[in-house]
């Protein structure tokens, strides 16, 4: 079942999408997205449960850099052809809706 397309997680997908071969930890798409990381993490953790993305964790010495390692995600091919469908269709006005003539408003 695909994720819900909330606001946040458009954001989140769309940082992703500027350029598919980057691989973004979660921090860093939060800053370009201005989001919170209490936002952005259970996104990618939601995200990554439905195949959509992969991720790593990096592979360093936090004492020598002197920061935690750092868990980098990037779309998958599949993941990208289901978001790019459920993006579409989270943009497209729901049937059944029409706008209120505006000498209808009191």
């Amino acid at each position: 079942m695909p994720p819900r397309m909330t606001i946040a997680t458009r954001l989140v997908l769309q940082v992703l999408f500027t350029d598919l071969g980057t691989e973004w930890y979660g921090s860093q798409i939060g800053q370009v997205a201005g989001l919170p990381s209490g936002t952005v993490h259970p996104i990618l953790a939601r995200l990554e449960r439905v195949g959509w993305l992969e991720s790593r964790w990096e592979d360093i010495d936090p004492s020598l850099e002197g920061r935690p390692a750092r868990r980098y995600y990037r779309l998958t091919e599949s993941g990208a052809t289901q978001a790019r469908r459920a993006l579409a269709s989270a943009r497209r006005p729901q049937s059944g809706f029409a706008p209120i003539p505006k000498e209808g408003l009191s």
